[in-house]
């Protein structure tokens, strides 16, 4: 049994840890592969919060995980796309906490112009379907734009010839936005030109251009790729001066010449669509002069012609005054007539209301009459008021005798007692007599209410000039106000001659001051007291 339970010896096989075999197989890999490149088809792709690129490139059979770091993306030539054929390179190592391989990548370009071509079709279709490319967006150019942004490489046949045609046609104010025309920095940079042109504001020192151009050379479409990158194209549908593409030759067709405002076959051509000819201008307009003028001078002409037939056919200007004078030398004649019938009209109306006015002395008689019948008026009023007043103080003594005799049904017993003292004459008389002094009273109180709302309201104006006035809105103006005790100092002489002063400000107390005076010079040789002379 014990034979056959014991193994014998293990032989000549080797013991590893699990990092020794993941750290021997990475060293393998980096050291057979080292730094390689890899053809294939872009298959997932992850970006982390990170900013890293995580993403695959398979072939029919297999998937190789590769990844990009944050900073190693902007190398990148293009970016990667989902089903995107390219040559990748970079350096292969292992992952031993996962027994994964991948390739860090650091350089990427496309296999092939018909992967080019498919990448850009395929990109081509997805910025129409976002209506980027829609003709309805596209603005008309100026027709004299003031200033011409120029996007382009500082260095080269472009820009010169663009300048050449512009001075040639009409020469205008060219700002020349220098960016790289192709290569990995492309994209960006012509994109930031199209934007920064875009931020400027009118009145800003960089005058805002009114048109832009996007200028390059011919070339193959690698060259090229860089107009054919998404940002540039989003950054010119989106830009708001109106924009020419003149990128590459008249064969070559861009992204950007899909969402510009205009497409140029060549930049020379750009310059030409940009501003008119000025000789054929002033020669429009010197035409459009000499034309306005001829038609002037016909029209001038016609109408003369015109007014000469309609005098023709007027009479004389003897025979259209003739039958005006007359009537006037007539009624001439008749007016002297006329006046002294109207005169002698006038008079005799005047005597007749003559007759009618009232002597002075039966004036005088009439007056004198009313003011008699005026002071009777008010004493017969003063002794009626007396006689009313007695009655009622003799019915109040009655119903005061009533109240302490017990009375139970005090306004029926009042009636009845009433009735029988007073006479019904008198009683009536004596109920007019009340109505009318209620009367008297009710107005008598409405006057002096008016009054009283009158003089309230002419003391309250008066104060308010009394504000206006006073001296305490002069101090809200910034003066003040100098006091001896309760005597106000109006001259320098009399401050100087008080010993102390104060000085009155808006809104606050008096506050204590020392003049020039005596005892200020006695204190003049004292120089730590010496502070706070206002004269």
């Amino acid at each position: 049994m014990d034979d056959l339970i014991d193994e014998g010896p293990r032989g000549n096989v080797g013991e590893y840890t699990v990092s020794e075999i993941s750290g021997a197989v990475k060293q393998a890999l980096e050291d057979r592969f080292g730094r390689i490149r890899v053809k294939g088809e872009i298959g997932r792709i992850f970006k982390a919060r990170s900013g890293h690129l995580y993403y695959d490139v398979k072939d029919d059979r297999n998937v190789l995980a590769c990844t990009t770091w944050r900073g190693q993306i902007a190398g990148l030539s293009v970016q990667p796309e989902e089903g995107m054929e390219v040559v990748v390179t970079g350096k292969l190592s292992g992952f031993g906490a996962q027994s994964k391989y991948n390739l860090n990548v650091d350089a990427m370009e496309v296999a092939g112009r018909g992967a080019l071509l498919a990448m850009l079709e395929k990109r081509r279709a997805q910025l129409a379907a976002e209506g980027l490319f829609e003709p309805s967006r596209k603005r008309p150019l100026p027709f004299l734009p003031d200033v011409i942004g120029v996007v382009t490489s500082p260095q080269g046949a472009v820009i010169r010839d663009i300048l050449h045609r512009l001075g040639d046609r009409f020469p205008r104010d060219v700002l020349i936005w220098p960016v790289a025309v192709q290569g990995r920095a492309s994209a960006g940079e012509v994109a930031n030109a199209i934007r920064g042109f875009d931020a400027l504001r009118p009145g800003a020192p960089i005058p805002r251009p009114d048109l832009l151009i996007v200028a390059r050379g011919g070339g193959s479409i690698e060259d090229l790729w860089g107009f054919n990158e998404e940002v540039v194209v989003r950054a010119a549908a989106a830009c708001t001066i109106p924009l020419i593409s003149a990128v590459g030759h008249e064969t070559d067709t861009t992204l950007i010449d899909h969402a510009a405002d205009r497409r140029a076959p060549t930049p020379t051509a750009a310059a030409e669509m940009a501003v008119p000819v000025r000789a054929d201008l002033i020669a429009a307009v010197t035409a459009l002069g000499a034309r306005q003028a001829r038609a002037a001078a016909m029209a001038v002409r016609s109408r003369e012609q015109r007014l000469r037939d309609l005098a023709r056919g007027l009479p004389r200007a003897e025979t259209l005054l003739e039958r005006p004078r007359s009537r006037i030398e007539t009624l001439g004649h008749r007016l002297p007539a006329a006046l002294q019938a109207q005169v002698s009209r006038a008079r005799l109306r005047l005597g007749a209301l003559a007759g009618r006015v009232v002597p002075g002395d039966r004036l005088s008689r009439e007056r004198a009459r009313l003011d008699g019948l005026a002071r009777r008026l008010e004493q017969g009023l003063r002794d009626r008021q007396r006689e009313a007043a007695s009655g009622l103080a003799a019915q109040s003594a009655g119903l005061e005798r009533l109240a302490r005799r017990g009375f139970v049904q005090p306004r029926r017993d009042l009636e009845r007692v009433a009735r029988r003292l007073t006479p019904a004459p008198l009683a009536r008389r004596r109920g007019r007599d009340a109505d009318r002094l209620a009367g008297l009273l009710r107005r008598l109180s409405v006057a002096a209410r008016g009054e009283h709302a009158a003089r309230v309201a002419r003391l309250e104006a008066l104060d308010r000039l009394r504000e206006s006035l006073g001296y305490e809105r002069t101090l809200e103006r910034g003066f003040a106000v100098v006091w001896d005790g309760n005597r106000v100092v109006t001259s320098a002489e009399a401050a100087q001659a008080a010993r102390q002063v104060q000085l009155q400000f808006a809104g606050g107390p008096r506050v204590d001051a020392v003049t020039g005076g005596p005892a200020a010079k006695r204190r003049k040789a004292e120089p730590e007291e010496d502070q706070g002379t206002l004269f």
